[in-house]
């Protein structure tokens, strides 16, 4: 089953279950994910949609951060609920020190020793961590590692 599929199934099961919050945060996501197939004019594939995901999810915490910063509590509750549930579609997000491992292992590969050379790593960096990572996370780990 891919994932639009499994966002179409958990959709009815919240229908079902009438769980109305579940229920705007699957369809939310799935518009986000038919606009950009009215875009592409095509279905978009596993890797697409987990894009669409990471992109939910991103927009999402940077929301709970200025949320949090200006004292809205009762948004930030709401906000942390809907990341829960998107970060339920997505692979599971790789800790600090399994990110460390694959940064040595690519500054290795690339051969970089300055942080002038950081967009060769993570060019070669993102594709082995999307969608498991959080790219501000490996930004700064692989600063520490170049300097």
């Amino acid at each position: 089953m891919n994932l639009s599929e499994r966002l179409n199934d958990d959709m009815k099961q919240a229908m079902k279950s009438q769980d109305k919050f579940k229920l705007s945060v699957i369809r939310m996501v799935r518009s986000s994910i038919k606009n950009r197939e009215i875009d592409l004019k095509r279905s978009l594939d596993d890797t697409e949609v987990l894009d669409i995901l990471s992109r939910e999810v991103k927009q999402r915490k940077d929301s709970l951060q200025e949320f949090e910063k200006a004292g809205r509590d009762d948004l930030v509750s709401d906000l942390a609920a809907e990341i829960e549930i998107i970060s339920a579609y997505l692979p599971q997000q790789l800790n600090e020190e399994e990110i460390k491992v694959i940064v040595q292992q690519t500054i290795q590969e690339t051969g970089a020793s300055s942080k002038a050379e950081m967009g060769k790593v993570m060019a070669a960096l993102m594709p082995k961590v999307k969608g498991r990572a959080d790219g501000k996370l490996v930004n700064t780990i692989v600063q520490q590692f170049l300097q």
